[in-house]
């Protein structure tokens, strides 16, 4: 395992979409293990594979609840409820923290490291990570997001 670099705002490839995971093999797994602990050397919640400069669909949450480190592959939103505005952070995005709106129940379902089709169900903090970092996968950073004063 290592600890892989952090991508920062400005940097091209967090604008980019990444693209699902055909094939789960031992570089695959090794990202993971490379993404559980970089996440955590940040004292991060969520990290994406493209903040560590990786274009696939991946994701790593740990949120210190009951659900540990949860690994998802190819993760999809399948059902969201209600609304929450909290505020947000991100390691891609040092020192800036803004109120965000998120879903506040969410329900996700991807493969993990075995290949095994996984499904969670979360609110507040898991449900706000969880749609966090699949919005990297797509390009989007926290920032887009804000919530404006109207």
């Amino acid at each position: 395992m290592a600890l892989r670099e952090i991508r920062k705002i400005g940097d091209e490839v967090l604008r980019k979409k990444s693209r699902n995971v055909d094939k789960i093999d031992e570089r695959i797994k090794l990202l993971l293990e490379d993404m559980v602990e970089t996440m955590q050397h940040a004292n991060g919640v969520g990290l994406a594979a493209v903040q560590v400069g990786v274009l696939k669909r991946i994701i790593v949450v740990d949120i210190g609840d009951e659900k540990g480190i949860i690994k998802l592959i190819n993760p999809r939103i399948v059902e969201s409820e209600g609304e929450q505005i909290t505020s947000e952070g991100c390691l891609s995005v040092p020192e800036v923290t803004e109120d965000v709106r998120r879903p506040n129940r969410v329900i996700v379902t991807g493969l993990n490291e075995n290949s095994e089709e996984v499904t969670y169900e979360g609110t507040e903090l898991f449900a706000k990570a969880i749609c966090h970092e699949i919005d990297h996968l797509d390009g989007i950073l926290f920032i887009d997001r804000i919530e404006k004063d109207e």
